[in-house]
């Protein structure tokens, strides 16, 4: 099923090419980045109460939302959409899921993405064997066929399972795949491989079944159309989705969203320029052309115009979709942004777990969060600003209530303070809780 458009609040639309000037649109850096805050749904704050329906709306205009488990603050893709839709129950994400309106596979890396589209990544998966995922998963089935296929069998005859099911534990593990036992990895590779699927999550724990079990639940009802195209149909399929999903992009951005390779080139665009699904563009300071999906014609009219006014302020995810690709990040925000919760200690600069600052289109700075639950407390280890930012009252008060509004959907309301740069930001920011409260 095609992607619907959606405008900067989500909501569906029609787009107007014959809104645009004539001749290829120039924009300025600014213009690009409210473009690609608008696609992402970071331009502006929600206007009303967050409804089940919004996780679903915003995942389709993210086309994916990347699944990590570290839960230092809210597992990211709790927090992802809090950024987007404001506040929500969490268990929302896990009933879309088990409602089938939601499925789960290998993209940018583990993703929900809508049901709608798990067979464009089912039939993407089957033909790339690209991601690390995939070569892992069918070495360990060529090595551990008995086991993987007694597995296998195990949950055909007697139901979905999780990795707790299996008492077996490995001694001295650390973290990633190879530590996990022997079951948890036989169930990832077969879900990598596509013959299981996540069913629903128990504490976030992956509940699997077979899938052709659990694609008989999805919603809308699963169309097995994609796993019969080319590798060229599939490929142009989620080169338009990454496009549509940021707004604006260079080629070289585009095979990073779902993993694509070899990488998006301008030749390749070419023909959907020329087929009028995408539209190329001329930013002020790049090099190379921009490309816009024509879904957003309405958009990119807008910001010519002046429009699509940035007034947005929130914490991000260290998974976010805007700022996962480094590169992009920085020709885009100038910011200059590496998830060092993968990086050894010494080696930090700024924290373990260190969430973006996003405030009325610009990304102003950055803070190590950690959420101690069991005392109803959101800690900022420590907060860095932007080179060039100035904390003027408004930024004071834009970041301190984004901080806020964070610690309190995350059921943490209490807000300690470390230190901050530069230092005189800790007395401003605690003035302005103590005139919250």
């Amino acid at each position: 099923m095609p992607a619907q458009p959606f405008d900067v609040v989500g909501v569906k639309t029609s787009s107007s090419p014959s809104a645009l000037p004539p001749g290829k649109p120039r924009l300025t850096l600014a213009q690009a980045q409210r473009l690609q805050l608008a696609a992402q749904g970071l331009l502006r704050a929600p206007r009303r109460r967050a409804r089940r329906a919004d996780v679903l709306d915003a995942i389709t205009r993210m086309r994916l939302l990347q699944i990590d488990t570290i839960h230092v603050v809210a597992r990211s893709p709790y927090l992802v959409l809090h950024s987007r839709v404001g506040d929500y129950e969490p268990a929302w994400l896990d009933e879309a899921l088990a409602q089938g309106k939601l499925a789960e596979c290998w993209a940018h890396e583990a993703c929900f993405v809508p049901a709608a589209d798990y067979a464009w990544h089912r039939a993407w998966g089957v033909r790339r064997g690209t991601h690390w995922a995939y070569r892992h998963a069918e070495r360990m089935h060529r090595e551990q066929r008995a086991d993987m296929d007694g597995l296998l069998e195990r949950i055909r005859a007697n139901g979905a399972a999780r990795a707790a099911d299996f008492e077996r534990e490995q001694p001295g593990a650390a973290s990633g795949w190879w530590s996990w036992k022997p079951e948890k990895r036989w169930l990832e590779a077969w879900f990598a491989l596509g013959e299981l699927m996540v069913s629903r999550r128990e504490r976030f724990q992956r509940v699997y079944d077979l899938a052709e079990r659990v694609i008989a639940q999805l919603q809308p009802s699963f169309d097995d159309a994609p796993l019969g195209m080319e590798e060229g149909a599939l490929r142009r399929r989620f080169i338009l989705d990454a496009v549509r999903a940021l707004g604006i992009t260079q080629a070289r951005w585009i095979a990073d969203y779902h993993r694509l390779k070899p990488a998006v080139t301008d030749s390749e665009l070419a023909p959907l320029v020329a087929s009028g699904e995408l539209i190329e563009v001329t930013v002020a300071d790049w090099k190379v052309p921009g490309y816009v999906h024509d879904d957003h014609a309405d958009e990119l009219a807008q910001v010519l115009r002046g429009g699509l006014r940035a007034t947005y302020t929130a914490l991000l995810s260290p998974f976010d979709p805007l700022v996962w690709d480094r590169a992009r990040a920085q020709a885009m925000f100038g910011f200059e942004y590496t998830i060092e919760c993968y990086v050894p200690a010494a080696k930090r600069r700024y924290g373990y777990y260190v969430l973006p600052i996003l405030r009325r289109g610009q990304l102003v700075g950055r803070l190590d969060a950690k959420a101690h639950r069991a005392e109803c407390v959101f800690e900022v280890k420590a907060l860095y600003l932007e080179e060039g930012e100035t904390p003027t009252p408004a930024w004071i008060a834009d970041v301190a209530e984004a901080i806020a509004a964070t610690a309190r959907w995350h059921g943490t309301p209490k807000i300690r303070l470390g230190r901050c740069r530069p230092a005189s930001v800790a007395a401003a920011l605690r003035a302005h809780w103590r005139a919250m409260d």
